[in-house]
């Protein structure tokens, strides 16, 4: 590759410019290593600058959903809701960027195509749409709901009117009023955007092919004298959170469902569906585990589902039968009670599925058309992997990173990737990640990336690759621990199974936070066992 010698290099190149990467840029910065960081959009926030669609928030605490890395930072931003805004945790991403000066390092509208290792140099190569770099070191800091699944349909071209996906929505403020809208889906982005979409159209179409369990936010104004009181001591109410398993506050109940009275359980259901938010899923210990206690939980949302809407069969479309948690359980502003609505309409198409679009709307398989003037696909995302899968990744060997996980992604803590030297995933699959609070697995990964590229540096190694021993027994653990949970028992995006082709493996670690880390800092702690090094 003696071509590429007169290239621009960097010590590192970072890929994404969401809350992980522009975090990475900072330690790495901090550490002195020239580094680069290259977003596709033209702003930065991630997840956050592109799902900017009605009801767009954060479904973790706000106080728990921030950086902790600075104390000055975290004392100086006042966060409005309880539950943030999509708009709100934008500026906050604006001002941590500017307050730590990291724009100047950031190139905006520029999308990764292709990187490639070359063993010989032991350097990336990093195609973009514009350029061509080199780096020794190359963080993907893609996401892991940053990929848009947008289906096709037979037909769609021809449809006249405007359609919108909830994960790449427009910048400008999109207007429904009078109009006959479609939402196609019924998770989170659907369960958010429904509501507020149903208060300005005409009439809303809701096609649902399976419902999702969801439980009331119950958002409100920041508690003034709670937000005192943990910025009187935050470095220790992030240290217990980080010690909780999804790295934030859950409010665990150590009873369990299976062995609580039938009183004993409404009591406790009341009291979490009054308070609001995924704290639900905290109600007993034992809900994730045993299918049993599950079932107390479900039969209660079901229950709500039943006495909140009136139409008796709209209700019962409305109610899963899967398994709480198994899909992400989602947090809604009056989401069941939108179908009270004299404008909204509940399409079943579990039976009765999209056929075609044609030049006014939607044809069912049963030959009923709905005219519709806007569609809104709320189909979520090719999850955990999507975001990597549409940059040719080239390891050692002209391995393709799209060859070795076409049969499931395998990768060794989440961190990196057998075959693929000094390439270092945040979040990716076989961590925690979406399982937890993004933004203290996030942190965790940064920091552990950083330390060991500081490592590397002080004892003069220049190469680090998982290796396939490692990465095998990690894979398996992962799944043997998601065996013991009711997480694989339903179609999930947490296995891939929202994406058509896509191999059916169950991609985040559930055996908690704390372990998690623990096992991470066992492994720099004996040398980087696991990775070869050199």
């Amino acid at each position: 590759m003696t071509g590429e010698k007169n290239l621009s290099e960097f010590d590192a190149v970072v890929v994404g410019a969401g809350f992980s990467g522009l975090y990475m840029l900072l330690k790495l910065r901090e550490a002195g290593l020239k580094t680069r960081l290259y977003e596709a959009g033209d702003g930065i926030g991630g997840t956050w600058f592109w799902n900017r669609y009605p009801g767009a928030r954060c479904d973790v605490p706000s106080l728990q959903y921030s950086y902790a890395f600075d104390e000055e930072l975290q004392q100086e931003w006042k966060w409005p809701e309880r539950y943030s805004a999509q708009g709100d945790i934008l500026k906050y991403i604006q001002h941590v960027a500017d307050r730590f000066d990291l724009m100047k390092d950031v190139q905006l509208s520029t999308r990764v195509k292709k990187a490639t290792y070359d063993d010989v140099n032991k350097k990336w190569l990093i195609d973009t749409d514009n350029q061509k770099v080199k780096a020794r070191f190359c963080v993907m800091a893609t996401g892991c709901l940053s990929s848009a699944n947008s289906p096709s349909f037979p037909g769609l071209h021809a449809f006249e009117g405007t359609t919108y996906h909830t994960g790449n929505w427009p910048h400008s403020k999109v207007d429904f009023s009078g109009k006959i809208v479609g939402v196609i889906g019924t998770g989170s982005s659907a369960i958010q955007s429904i509501p507020e979409i149903a208060s300005e159209a005409k009439q809303l179409y809701v096609f649902q092919r399976t419902p999702n369990f969801s439980v009331p936010a119950e958002n409100k104004i920041v508690d003034s004298t709670l937000e005192e009181k943990i910025k009187a001591n935050y470095p220790e109410y992030r240290k217990e959170w980080a010690s909780k398993p999804f790295a934030y506050d859950l409010k665990v109940n150590e009873g369990k469902a299976i062995s609580a009275s039938k009183e004993e359980l409404l009591v406790e259901y009341e009291r979490r569906w009054k308070d609001g938010g995924l704290m639900f899923l905290g109600a007993f210990s034992d809900l994730l585990l045993d299918k049993t206690a599950n079932d107390t939980a479900a039969e209660f949302i079901r229950g709500k589902i039943k006495e909140i809407v009136s139409d008796p069969n709209v209700a019962s479309m409305l109610m899963p039968d899967h398994y709480v948690g198994c899909k992400r359980l989602c947090a809604d502003s009056g989401y069941y009670e939108t179908f009270n609505r004299d404008n909204v309409t509940l399409v079943d198409i579990s039976d009765n599925s999209i056929d075609t679009f044609d030049e006014k709307g939607i044809n069912l398989s049963s030959g009923e058309h709905i005219s519709l003037d806007d569609v809104v696909f709320a189909t979520g995302f090719d999850a955990m992997t999507g975001a990597l899968d549409k940059i040719d990744i080239i390891g050692k060997n002209q391995i393709s990173l799209r060859k070795k996980w076409k049969e499931g992604p395998k990768s060794y803590l989440g961190l990196g990737i057998s075959g693929f030297p000094n390439l270092f995933h945040i979040a990716g699959p076989g961590s925690p990640s979406v399982l937890t609070n993004m933004l203290v697995s996030i942190q965790q990964h940064v920091e552990w990336i950083t330390d060991c590229i500081t490592w590397m540096r002080e004892k003069g190694f220049s190469k680090i690759e998982a290796s396939k021993e490692a990465e095998n027994s990690w894979v398996a653990h992962v799944n043997e621990v998601a065996d013991l949970t009711v997480y694989p028992l339903c179609n999930s995006w947490y296995l891939g199974a929202n994406i058509p082709g896509k191999t059916r493996q169950f991609m985040p670690y559930v055996g908690g936070f704390p372990p998690y880390v623990k096992k991470c800092n066992d492994v720099a702690s004996k040398g980087y066992e696991g990775f070869k090094v050199s």
